[in-house]
C-alpha cells in the first residue's frame, strides 16, 4: 500500500490550502482598537497579550515543512494510524531534525500548540521527543532536566491514572524508546548531580528544593507501576503455560489486553534489568527477568535496540557474577544476530547505537574468553582478535594483563550511577564531601572486578605448563613456577575452582539465575602423592563451519566476478573478400543501454542488456 509521505516530499502543497484554516493567521500585529484609550487593560491582560504576540511571532518563524509535519503527525496519532505514526516517528522527525534542527532545539510545545488545537496528549508526546532531541544533540541545562522529568511524570500519570485504558496507540519502537529514554535521562541526571564542583548557587538551591526529581524511588516506582498495571507477568506466565487467548484475556484484564500497556509493561521489565545493573545489584537484575524468554521469538526481538540492550545487560550481569560461560554464550548469540541483521539496518536511526553496543560486547567477550577459555564461534572470535587482539594477548598472560582488563572494562561497562546524591542541604557535610569525595561508581565496580582477576592471575601460567605434560612431579612444577609446594597447592586449587562454574543449560526456560556446576575447561588434573596427573580432552575441529565459511567466501568472489564488465576486444577482425585479399571490418561499437538502469553503462555478466561481440576468423 502506497503511503502518502507529505514530509518526505518537502510536504507537498496538498495541505497548503488547508494549512491556514488549521493554524490560523498568526502573523497579524493585532486587531484594531485593542489599544484604544477607552479600553483599560490591567497588567495581567497586557502580559498575556504580549505573550500571545510573542508566540505568534515565534510560530511564524517555524518552517512551513515543520508545520505541515506536525499537523500530519497529530492527525495520525488522533486516528490511531500506526503505519503513518511509525513513518513520521522513524523517518519524518529525523529528516526534519537533520534539515532544520541539527544544532538547535525544536520549537517549544507552547509555540506549536495552536497547530494541534492545544491537544494536551499530543503536546506531552511532542515534549518527549523535544527533550530527547535536547539530550542527544545538545547540552541540557538544569531547567531541561527538571522539565523533562515533569513531562515524563505527566505522561505516566495519564497512562496509569486515567479512568480505564488510555485511548492511545503507539508503535512498539516508540514505546521502547520512551522507557529507554526515561532511564537514560535518569542516568544522565545522576551523573550530573554527583559533580558538585560544577554547580552554581541557583542550581544548588533547585537541587535542594527538588529532592524527588529523578530520584531512584520515583524511577523504580514508575517501572513497577507499569508492570503491575499491565499485568505483564501474569500474561507471560499464562502464555508460557499454553493458555488460550480467551483465558489469557480474562487473566490480564482490560489493561493487559491493550497492546500499549502490555508492551510498556514488558519493556519496563527490561528497564528494571538496566536500572538494577546500573546500581550494581546484578542478582536482582537477573531475577526480574525470570519470566522473560531470551529467544528470537520473544517480544523483545521485535525491536532491535531492545533485543541488543537486553542481551548486553544480561551478559554483563553474568560477567560480574563470574558466570563466564553464560556470559560467553549470551554475547555470542546476540553478536551473531547483529552480524546477520547488519545489512538490514544500515539506514535505521538505531544503526549507530547498535554498532556501538556491539563493539562493547566484543570487548566484554574478550574479557570472558581470557578468564574462562573455551571453544567459541570462530567468526566471532576472529572479530574479537581483529578488534582487541593486542589486549586479548596481554590478558592471557596473567598479572601482566591487568592494565588490558582495566582498559576494556572501562570502555565496555555500563555507566554506573550512585543511588544517593551529595548532601547539598548541609553546607558542612557538602564541604567534607568535596574534600574527600567518595569513589566514582565506575571506579568502585572496576576495583571489585579487578579483585576477581587478581585472584586468578596465576592460572594462565600454570595452565600453560600443565598442557605440556600428562604427568609431572609436584616439586618440578613448583620449580617452574618459582614457588614452594604450599604455594603450588594454593595455585592449583585456584585453578580447579576457576575451571568450575554455575552454568545455565542453553535450552533452559527457567530463571536466569538457575544453573548447574559444570567443568568449563578442557584441562583437568589430580594429585596422587607427589605427582600431578593431567588429563586434557580435545575437541574435534568443526568442519561444518569451516566449509560454510569457505563456501560463503567463494560465493562472494563469484558475485564480484559476475559484477565485472564483459571484456571487449579492441582488435578489429579480418574478413575475406572475393579477390582472395583480406580487409579489416569495423566491429560495431558496443553502446551501453542507459535504460537498463546502470549508471556506469557497462553491462554485467548475465544481464539482459549485455551485448556480445563475436569475432569470426
Amino acid at each position: 500500500m502506497a503511503q502518502r509521505n507529505v514530509y518526505e516530499q518537502e510536504l507537498d502543497e496538498d495541505l497548503g490550502d488547508n494549512l491556514d484554516f488549521a493554524i490560523g493567521n498568526y502573523v497579524q500585529s493585532g486587531a484594531p482598537g485593542l489599544y484604544d484609550d477607552q479600553v483599560q487593560l490591567d497588567q495581567a491582560t497586557l502580559a498575556a497579550m504580549q505573550m500571545q504576540l510573542a508566540q505568534q511571532q515565534a510560530l511564524a518563524g517555524v518552517p512551513d515543512a515543520v508545520k505541515r509535519f506536525i499537523v500530519h503527525f497529530h492527525q495520525s496519532i488522533r486516528d490511531g494510524n500506526l503505519a503513518e505514526i511509525s513513518l513520521a516517528y522513524e523517518s519524518g522527525w529525523n529528516r526534519l531534525t537533520e534539515k532544520f534542527y541539527a544544532k538547535t532545539e525544536w520549537p517549544e510545545a507552547e509555540i506549536i500548540s495552536p497547530l494541534v488545537g492545544d491537544d494536551p496528549i499530543f503536546l506531552i508526546l511532542y515534549r518527549e521527543l523535544y527533550y530527547r532531541h535536547v539530550y542527544s544533540r545538545l547540552s541540557p541545562n538544569i531547567d531541561d532536566r527538571f522539565h523533562s522529568y515533569e513531562n515524563s511524570c505527566e505522561l505516566f500519570n495519564y497512562l496509569l491514572n486515567s479512568d480505564g485504558p488510555a485511548p492511545l496507540d503507539l508503535p512498539e519502537q516508540w514505546l521502547w524508546d520512551i522507557i529507554d529514554e526515561f532511564i537514560y535521562q535518569f542516568q544522565s541526571f545522576c551523573s550530573w548531580r554527583s559533580k558538585v564542583a560544577n554547580k552554581n548557587e541557583e542550581e544548588i538551591v533547585m537541587l535542594i528544593e527538588g529532592t524527588q526529581i529523578w530520584s531512584c524511588y520515583s524511577v523504580l516506582n514508575v517501572l513497577y507501576s507499569l508492570i503491575q498495571k499491565s499485568q505483564i507477568l501474569e500474561y507471560l506466565k499464562a502464555t508460557q503455560a499454553g493458555e488460550t487467548p480467551e483465558a489469557v484475556a480474562e487473566i490480564v484484564g482490560e489493561y493487559g489486553t491493550r497492546s500499549l500497556y502490555r508492551m510498556l509493561g514488558y519493556f519496563s521489565i527490561i528497564g528494571l534489568l538496566r536500572v538494577h545493573t546500573l546500581l550494581g545489584d546484578y542478582t536482582l537484575a537477573l531475577k526480574v527477568m525470570d519470566n522473560v524468554e531470551l529467544s528470537q521469538k520473544a517480544p523483545l526481538a521485535r525491536v532491535t535496540a531492545c533485543h541488543v540492550a537486553t542481551y548486553y545487560y544480561v551478559g554483563f550481569c553474568y560477567l560480574m557474577l563470574r558466570r563466564y560461560p553464560d556470559a560467553n554464550r549470551t554475547f555470542v548469540t546476540i553478536l551473531n544476530f547483529i552480524n546477520r541483521m547488519r545489512q538490514y539496518h544500515t539506514r535505521s536511526y538505531q544503526y549507530d547505537q547498535v554498532n556501538k553496543t556491539g563493539d562493547r560486547m566484543y570487548a566484554l567477550l574478550a574479557i570472558c574468553s581470557a578468564l574462562s577459555p573455551s571453544r567459541l564461534d570462530d567468526n566471532i572470535m576472529n572479530t574479537v582478535k581483529e578488534k582487541y587482539g593486542e589486549q586479548y594477548g596481554k590478558m592471557t598472560q596473567g598479572s601482566e594483563g591487568l592494565p588490558a582488563f582495566e582498559e576494556l572494562f572501562i570502555y565496555a561497562c555500563p555507566k554506573f550511577i550512585a543511588a544517593n546524591p551529595p548532601p547539598y542541604e548541609n553546607e558542612v557535610q557538602l564541604a567534607a564531601w568535596q574534600e574527600e569525595p567518595p569513589a566514582d561508581p565506575v571506579t568502585r565496580h572496576l576495583a571489585l572486578f579487578l579483585a576477581d582477576v587478581r585472584a586468578q592471575d596465576t592460572v594462565p601460567t600454570l595452565r600453560s605448563f600443565l598442557k605440556l605434560y600428562t604427568s609431572l612431579d609436584a616439586g618440578k612444577l613448583a620449580n617452574f613456577l618459582d614457588a614452594d609446594e604450599e604455594e603450588l597447592v594454593q595455585q592449583m586449587m585456584v585453578m580447579k575452582q576457576c575451571s568450575r562454574s554455575l552454568t545455565r543449560p542453553p535450552t533452559s526456560a527457567g530463571s536466569l539465575l538457575e544453573g548447574e556446576i559444570v567443568t568449563t575447561t578442557d584441562l583437568d588434573f589430580a594429585i596422587e602423592e607427589n605427582t600431578v596427573v593431567i588429563a586434557e580432552s580435545t575437541v574435534g575441529r568443526r568442519y561444518g563451519g569451516w566449509f560454510i565459511r569457505n563456501i560463503e567466501h567463494a560465493q562472494r568472489v563469484f558475485d564480484s566476478l559476475r559484477s565485472q564488465p564483459l571484456p571487449i576486444s579492441k582488435t578489429p577482425a579480418a574478413t575475406a573478400v572475393p579477390n582472395g585479399q583480406t580487409e579489416k571490418s569495423e566491429a560495431p561499437a558496443a553502446q551501453p543501454r542507459a535504460a537498463a538502469g546502470r549508471s556506469g553503462g557497462r553491462a554485467a555478466w548475465g544481464a539482459t542488456n549485455a551485448r556480445r561481440v563475436e569475432i569470426e576468423a
